[in-house]
C-alpha cells in the first residue's frame, strides 16, 4: 500500500460498496486511514505514540469478525514514525446509522449505498460485544481458521446477559460482561502470542493455579505466514476490595499515625539486617506493636501466593516456552546489553531534566551522576558461571498495582510485562527473584508514597520519617523472604544458595528501580526522588 500523503485533501465520504465489501474499496481506505490519523486514534488513551512524531499509518491487514449476517472489520493499523519506527494497534469498526448513538466514538462520517451513517469504535457496540462473547462461548475445539477463538476449560457462563466497559485503562480496553468475566481487548498488538494470553491460559488451564483469574477464553488471528496475533483474554471477574497498592498505602498510613499514637521512639526500634529471613515470630515486639501484626500477615500471604506462581512456571517439563532454564552466557549477552543501554538513557534523561530538579531530588539525581560509574559496573559485573539457580518464564512487571485483595488473600493479575520492554524480552526466562526484587521495590514506594503524601499530618521530621521508613521496609522484606523461600525450595525450584539469592535480589532491585527512574523523570518528576533514593540506598548495601 501506497504511503498516505496527509496533506491532501479528504476524499468524499460516498461509496457505493455495500459494508460487507467496504474494505476491497481502496478510496474507502486511503480516506478512512487519514480520517483514523487526522481525527481518531492520536487522541485515544490507548495510543502510545504521543511522545512521538507520527508519519503515515497504514493498514497491515484486516479480518471479518461476524455471525450469520452480522459484520463487523477487525483492522490490524501500522502506525509509522518519524523516528524510523513503528507500532501496530488493533481497531475493531462497525457501521452505524443511529444518528443519536456514539456521539463521543464516531472515527468517521459515511454514506455507504446512499445510507447514512457513521463508523464507530465496535467495542462501543453491545452487539459486537455480544458477538465475541458468543463467538468464544461457541467454540470449538482445535480451531484452525484464520480468526481463532478459543474457550477456556473453567468457562462456565451459559449466554451473554450483559456487557459494560470497566474504565481506567491506558493501553488496553477492557469490558465487563456478565458481570461474570472480563474481555480485554489488546490495543498495541505484536505479531506473536501475548504473554498475557500465553501465562493467564497456562497457569489456569494447564497448572491449575487459583491465585490468578481464571482464563476464560481468547481471539488470536493467524497471518498468512502462520504467525499468530492475540487480540483478545477473557477472564473470570474476580470480586475484590481494590488492589494491593490502595490496600498497602492504608496499611502503612495507619504504621506512620502509629508513631505519635503509641508515642512510639523511633531512635529506639530495634533494626534488622537488610534481607534477614523472618518468621513473624521472629519479628520484635516492638515492631508488632507499631506495626501491628495484619501487615506482616499480609506479607506473608501475598509472599506464599508468589512463590506458588513461581512453582506453578517452574514446573514445566514439556511446552518449551515455560520449561525452565539454566544461566549461559547468551543470557548474560542479552542482559548486560538491555541494561546498558537502559542505564545510559537513564543517564541522559536526568542530565537533561537536571533544571526542573530541587531540593532532595535534585542531591540525589547529583548524587546518581556520581555514581554512574559504579552503577555500570554493578551491571557489568554479572557473571552466569557463578550462578546455580534456574530461569523461568515470570511476571515480568511485579508491583502491588498488579494484584488484587480478596478476604485477606491476593489474586495476581496481568502478565503483558513491562510496557518498555520489547515483546521478545518480555518472553525471555529470568530468574524469578526478579518479580520478588520488583515488589520489594513496590514496598518502597508504598513506604515513601506515603510520607510524601500524608508527611504533613505525622509530627516528625521528613528525615526520621525517612528513617522509620526504611526499618519498616526491612521488616517487610525480611518477612516476605522468609515465606516465599521456604515454600519455593520445598517444593525444590532452585533459586541458588544463600549468596546467590542477596546477590540476585539487589542485582534485580537496581535494575528495577533505574528501569522506575525513566518513568518518573518522564511522567511525573516530582516522584523521581522515590527511585532516586531507592538506587542509592541499593548502592550503599555491601
Amino acid at each position: 500500500m501506497a504511503k498516505l500523503d496527509t496533506t491532501k485533501m479528504k476524499s468524499p465520504s460516498q461509496f457505493n460498496s455495500p459494508w460487507e465489501a467496504l474494505m476491497d474499496d481502496p478510496g474507502f481506505i486511503k480516506m478512512f486511514l487519514s480520517e483514523v490519523l487526522e481525527d481518531y486514534i492520536v487522541k485515544q488513551r490507548w495510543y502510545g505514540g504521543k511522545s512521538s512524531k507520527l508519519k503515515y499509518i497504514e493498514l497491515t491487514e484486516y479480518f471479518r469478525i461476524q455471525q450469520n449476517e452480522e459484520v463487523y472489520y477487525g483492522l490490524i493499523l501500522e502506525v509509522n514514525f518519524t523516528e524510523a519506527f513503528y507500532q501496530h494497534y488493533f481497531l475493531p469498526i462497525a457501521f452505524v446509522t443511529d444518528e443519536n448513538f456514539a456521539k463521543e466514538e464516531r472515527i468517521l462520517k459515511v454514506t455507504i449505498k446512499e445510507v447514512d451513517g457513521y463508523i464507530i469504535d465496535a467495542i462501543n457496540l453491545e452487539a459486537f460485544r455480544k458477538l465475541v462473547f458468543e463467538r468464544i462461548l461457541k467454540a470449538e475445539p482445535n480451531d484452525t481458521t484464520r480468526v481463532q477463538y478459543h474457550k477456556g476449560e473453567s468457562f462456565t457462563e451459559t449466554e451473554y446477559k450483559s456487557s459494560r466497559f470497566m474504565g481506567m485503562e491506558q493501553s488496553n480496553t477492557s469490558i465487563v460482561l456478565n458481570e461474570a468475566c472480563v474481555l480485554k481487548f489488546f490495543r498495541r498488538i505484536y505479531s506473536t502470542k501475548n504473554p498475557d494470553y500465553e501465562m493467564s491460559r497456562f497457569l489456569s488451564d494447564k497448572k491449575g493455579y487459583e491465585n490468578t483469574p481464571a482464563y476464560w477464553g481468547s481471539i488470536n488471528i493467524k497471518d498468512s505466514e502462520n504467525i499468530i496475533t492475540t487480540i483478545a483474554l477473557m477472564q473470570e471477574m474476580v470480586p475484590n476490595e481494590g488492589d494491593a497498592w490502595e490496600y498497602m498505602l492504608k496499611k502503612i498510613d495507619g504504621v506512620f499515625a502509629n508513631l505519635q499514637h503509641k508515642n512510639i521512639q523511633i531512635k529506639n526500634l530495634p533494626d534488622v539486617g537488610m534481607f534477614q529471613r523472618l518468621k513473624i515470630t521472629d519479628v520484635r515486639p516492638e515492631i508488632i506493636d507499631w506495626a501491628g501484626l495484619s501487615v506482616f500477615q499480609n506479607l506473608k500471604q501475598l509472599a506464599l501466593r508468589t512463590a506458588q506462581m513461581h512453582i506453578a512456571l517452574g514446573s514445566e517439563f514439556e511446552e518449551t516456552a515455560f520449561t525452565p532454564e539454566r544461566f549461559n552466557g547468551d543470557y548474560e549477552v542479552w542482559l548486560k546489553n538491555r541494561l546498558l543501554y537502559q542505564f545510559q538513557n537513564r543517564l541522559n534523561t536526568v542530565e537533561n531534566n537536571l533544571h526542573k530538579l530541587e531540593g532532595l531530588t535534585r542531591e540525589l539525581a547529583l548524587q546518581f551522576l556520581e555514581q554512574k560509574n559504579e552503577i555500570r559496573k554493578r551491571f557489568l559485573d554479572f557473571d552466569w558461571t557463578k550462578l546455580k539457580g534456574e530461569r523461568l518464564r515470570v511476571h515480568g512487571d511485579y508491583h502491588l498495582g498488579q494484584v488484587l485483595v480478596k478476604d485477606g488473600d491476593f489474586f495476581i493479575l496481568d502478565f503483558e510485562g513491562e510496557p518498555e520492554s520489547t515483546i521478545r524480552d518480555r518472553k525471555v526466562k529470568q530468574p524469578p527473584l526478579k518479580d520478588v526484587a520488583g515488589m520489594f521495590r513496590s514496598f518502597h514506594y508504598a513506604i515513601y508514597a506515603t510520607i510524601f503524601n500524608n508527611g504533613d499530618k505525622y509530627p516528625y521530621s521528613e528525615e526520621a520519617l525517612f528513617e522509620a521508613g526504611e526499618l519498616l521496609y526491612r521488616y517487610f522484606i525480611g518477612v516476605f523472604l522468609e515465606t516465599y523461600t521456604e515454600t519455593i525450595q520445598n517444593a525444590n525450584i532452585n533459586i541458588g544458595y544463600k549468596q546467590e539469592r542477596i546477590y540476585m535480589l539487589k542485582y534485580s532491585m537496581l535494575e528495577k528501580a533505574v528501569y522506575e527512574l525513566g518513568y518518573e523523570m518522564n511522567a511525573r518528576p516530582l516522584w523521581a526522588v522515590i527511585p532516586l533514593e531507592g538506587i542509592a540506598s541499593i548502592m550503599k548495601l555491601d
